[in-house]
């Protein structure tokens, strides 16, 4: 596991993502997979731009990390994401046996590690996550609180 100054470091990634979704029109949640000290997956939310409702960060970021490992399960690699997973992408990150999963802000509306229900670290299930939460949290939610305040405004 890593260190809180690392989770910042590659929290700051997933940051970037999300800043590369907003430029875009996409809600600005960003994620990244490292895995051994470097990137293998990155995604952002990409849902207008491809008119597809599982284009969120998460799936974008698996999806490539998965084909980086040439194997659906992503083994050893963390997942750093701006915004907590909704039901899917939760889902998702258990099914790819990712082990650890470092949030930014919460989602109080469709958070699913944690917040309405507990996906990741459901007992029930055959792989649990690792969760570590608030890395860079205010500046998570920063995005999304002036990306929504700049949408209502026009």
């Amino acid at each position: 596991m890593a260190g809180s100054g690392e989770h910042e470091q590659w929290m700051e990634l997933a940051i970037a993502e999300a800043k590369k979704a907003a430029r875009l029109g996409e809600v600005p949640v960003g994620a990244v997979i490292i895995k051994e000290g470097k990137v293998i997956g990155r995604g952002r939310n990409l849902k207008e731009t491809f008119n597809d409702p599982t284009a969120h960060a998460e799936i974008v970021a698996i999806r490539q990390a998965a084909e980086h490992e040439g194997s659906w399960r992503i083994l050893n690699a963390t997942m750093y994401v701006t915004l907590e997973p909704c039901p899917m992408c939760a889902g998702a990150i258990v099914m790819a046996r990712i082990p650890e999963l470092v949030i930014g802000a919460r989602d109080p509306k469709t958070g699913a590690v944690g917040s309405l229900m507990d996906i990741a670290r459901d007992e029930r299930l055959n792989h649990r996550v690792s969760v570590v939460t608030g890395v860079l949290e205010e500046e998570c939610a920063f995005l999304l609180e002036d990306f929504f305040r700049k949408l209502r405004a026009r």
